[in-house]
């Protein structure tokens, strides 16, 4: 496996990380994942704005070059023969003393991608399944950091649970999945968290709501509660590896009998077919 590390494309056994890198120490960087579709990357120019707004926001500086990166990662694609699959990016601050405050002067950030194959996952026709977990992460989930332990925590519920998916909640209001985004449908309108400090504007969830907007469906951006989500007529999950992922039960419990509903059809057709072009 050959992956690209601060500037050049080099065998990942010759990689060499200092144990002093902040994103090991306290988990002090952004990531960003991008899905691989026929060899090429999907809606690549998203994830690297929101790469750059992750970084300015923890004011890791510099940015790495989004042109010079996306060359690199598309050799990567070529070398290791992927045609469905991901990329995966990483800036940390970089090595420098162990100081929680933000070392002066900055170190230069250490920036990583590698790509893998990834099939799409079945449960976008089957449906998937979901469990109830606290959200119990920090308040600033909108910056896609590698510090991601609350998420690996309800990931685990979700597993033991033998559940695809944790959703979210604190107190009774839903905020998303452990690595993704929650939709609901109610009289056929759908209601979907607003991109506050408290989710994770994902790049599916934008590209949804917008495929939503052209079919001509009504959204509502505003929370909702555990409540309305045990009540909704559909659900369904966003992401950049779940795609559109129907979830018909949670917590065991069948969601509106257990079936896949017209909007959520309708939407993860739609998603489907823009990828495909």
């Amino acid at each position: 496996m050959r992956v690209y590390w601060n500037g050049s494309i080099k065998p990942l056994e010759d990689v060499r990380i200092s144990p002093l890198d902040r994103g090991y120490l306290f988990g002090d960087g952004v990531y960003e994942v991008i899905r691989i579709y026929g060899g090429r990357l999907f809606a690549a120019e998203r994830h690297w704005a929101r790469l750059a707004r992750s970084l300015r926001e923890l004011s890791i500086a510099p940015e790495p070059e989004a042109e010079g990166l996306e060359q690199a990662i598309m050799t990567l694609i070529h070398e290791e023969g992927i045609h469905d699959g991901i990329a995966y990016v990483q800036v940390t601050r970089g090595e420098a003393p162990r100081t929680h405050a933000f070392p002066n002067p900055a170190p230069w950030p250490n920036v990583l991608a590698y790509v893998q194959p990834y099939p799409r996952p079945e449960a976008i026709m089957r449906g998937g399944r979901a469990v109830l977990v606290p959200d119990i992460r920090w308040h600033r989930v909108d910056i896609k950091t590698v510090n991601l332990l609350g998420n690996v925590l309800a990931k685990q519920r979700a597993q033991e649970a033998g559940a695809d998916e944790a959703i979210l909640h604190r107190g009774e209001i839903v905020t998303e999945g452990s690595a993704s985004n929650v939709f609901i449908v109610r009289g056929g309108i759908v209601f979907t968290h607003p991109a506050t400090t408290a989710i994770l504007n994902g790049i599916t969830r934008q590209l949804v709501l917008e495929l939503l907007q052209a079919q001509g469906v009504p959204v509502v951006e505003r929370p909702f509660t555990v409540e309305a989500l045990w009540a909704a007529d559909e659900v369904w999950i966003t992401s950049t590896t779940a795609e559109v992922t129907p979830i018909v039960e949670i917590d065991r419990v069948p969601i509106a009998s257990g079936r896949i509903g017209p909007v959520t059809s309708l939407v993860r057709d739609a998603f489907m077919a823009a990828v495909a072009r």
